[in-house]
């Protein structure tokens, strides 16, 4: 089997694992819905994620994403496994001491974080959010365990035990919101608090027994002169600059939407859930599975086949993430009310809930995108230029978000997420083919034409089946449920039959990616 082909291969495991995590998210987040509404309690909880989300990328995020796996890589392909195993030990050390002494601080510094944070929040929902927040501050300590073991697992090029863990992840999520939330309590959504907790020990602990399999080697030593010490946190530190400043991002947008109507975060929440499905299905899948093949090829200085990685997974992903934003754009309002409409969720809340979502889903293909982006650059070692365009993209959808609010409320905000993805996407691409030398500029440009092409016609044919059958089978949740999934099965095939027609290679790719075989055109 060849290096391509064991990639697509674990693409489309990752792909179906986080098919499985994501609807199980969707699972969560309806019965929250359905319990709670779009209420100041679901604020409280959506906001209180932030703070520990942002110790998680402070010291861990940055290191796993851009300097744990290229250096570990390095190590592996050159041979020396054991001396790779003593800078492992001696990150993992520093990490975790560091992280439980910042999670303390942060325990005492809730409150004055959360009234910065959120000052359109009222007394009772920033208490609530406070104690949502310690909750969930003991999810970061675990998370860095199962993020480096992921990270040391994914080096050896085995993905499956962290896709099993996430899905376990929200498994435990639902168990615990199930049983204890009660939708007359608002502080009974602490339930779900606990449940992700829960859920981040056993994330670890599904992975653990795979680390023997590829002979962990734990040292209880501290070496910051260590040369591959040096080099992950120099790499690091870029990363942990941005994810920092990322984090500036969501407080400005949590700051502006807590002054809009109560459940204006809410619906910006679940409509970025909603967005975020495909890319964390299919582009996140295709970026965990090339990274360390990309890092191993920048190692062993096998530049053709690097471009040829990169360009395969660009292809790979507008191919699929076209049709799908098309898709949604075209059948938002029946999505939501499959997903989220019922109990205290209600008919009106889908339309608000839908507005988020249209400008959202404009920025898809170029979220996607920045997932593979950025690892090509981490793969070279070169962290500090992804970084710099980062906060230049960062800085567009912040001025953005502040000038569209005004005219558009709570889908300016969204709309401005999506014009920062786009210029970072467009920084990143313009900067490597700049650092390459080429970038395969003229069949990612033919993949994006003729996907278009397909996906637009398949658009327009769906739109007419979606409002046909919708008068015969009306907006229920069984009318809504009808409609989506027909209208999935016709957009599938449709898309299918013109980019087969069109002889696209990434047709033939994702074929490969679930396990068809296919002739070459």
């Amino acid at each position: 089997m060849s290096t391509t082909q064991k990639m697509m291969k674990a693409a489309g495991f990752l792909m179906a694992a986080n098919l499985v995590s994501r609807f199980l998210g969707f699972v969560r987040e309806s019965l929250m819905a359905g319990l709670f509404g779009k209420t100041g309690a679901t604020d409280a909880y959506n906001t209180a994620f932030i703070l520990p989300d942002l110790l998680y990328w402070l010291l861990v995020g940055g290191v796993l994403s851009a300097a744990f796996i290229p250096v570990l890589s390095e190590y592996i392909a050159k041979q020396r496994e054991d001396e790779g195993w003593k800078v492992v030990s001696s990150v993992i050390n520093i990490m975790f001491l560091s992280l439980c002494f910042l999670v303390i601080i942060a325990m005492i510094l809730t409150p004055k974080f959360i009234a910065l944070q959120v000052p359109g929040f009222s007394p009772e929902d920033q208490q609530l959010a406070i104690y949502l927040t310690r909750i969930l501050l003991l999810q970061p300590v675990i998370l860095t365990l199962s993020g480096i073991t992921m990270g040391i697992l994914n080096s050896y090029k085995i993905f499956w035990p962290s896709a099993l863990g996430t899905v376990l992840y929200n498994a435990s999520i639902i168990v615990c919101g199930f049983i204890f939330a009660n939708s007359g309590d608002a502080y009974s959504i602490s339930g779900f608090a606990f449940g992700v907790v829960i859920g981040a020990v056993v994330n670890f602990m599904v992975q653990v027994p795979y680390l023997r399999k590829v002979g962990l080697r734990y040292y209880p030593i501290i070496d910051f002169k260590h040369p591959g010490v040096k080099k992950i946190l120099l790499l690091s530190l870029p990363i942990i600059i941005m994810f920092t400043l990322n984090q500036f991002q969501v407080i400005v947008n949590s700051n502006l939407g807590s002054a809009l109507d109560p459940g204006s975060l809410t619906a910006i929440w679940y409509s970025y859930r909603l967005f975020q499905l495909p890319v964390g299905i299919f582009a996140l899948a295709i970026g965990v599975a090339v990274f360390p093949t990309l890092s191993e090829l920048a190692t062993l200085k096998k530049t053709r086949e690097f471009l040829e990685t990169i360009s395969g997974a660009i292809r790979l992903v507008i191919f699929i993430t076209i049709p799908v934003s098309v898709g949604m754009v075209v059948l938002r309002l029946p999505l939501i009310r499959v997903l989220f409409e019922h109990g205290e969720f209600g008919p009106i809340d889908t339309e608000i809930t839908a507005i988020p979502l249209f400008y959202f889903t404009l920025g898809i293909t170029a979220q996607a995108i920045i997932q593979i982006l950025p690892r090509a650059f981490y793969a070279l070692q070169n962290t500090w230029m992804p970084v710099g365009l980062g906060v230049v993209a960062m800085a567009a959808s912040i001025a953005s978000m502040f000038f569209l609010v005004e005219y558009l409320g709570h889908g300016g905000l969204a709309l401005a997420v999506t014009i920062g993805a786009i210029v970072h996407m467009s920084l990143l691409f313009i900067a490597l083919r700049r650092m390459l030398g080429k970038m395969d500029g003229r069949r990612i440009l033919f993949t994006l034409i003729k996907s278009c092409t397909a996906a637009f016609a398949m658009g327009a044919i769906v739109f007419l089946w979606a409002d046909y059958i919708g008068l015969l089978v009306g907006t229920g949740k069984l009318g809504s449920v009808i409609v989506l999934s027909s209208s999935a099965v016709i957009g599938i095939i449709v898309f299918a039959v013109i980019s087969k027609a069109m002889r696209m290679d990434e047709f033939n790719m994702t074929m490969d990616m679930l396990g068809k075989k296919t002739r070459s055109s």
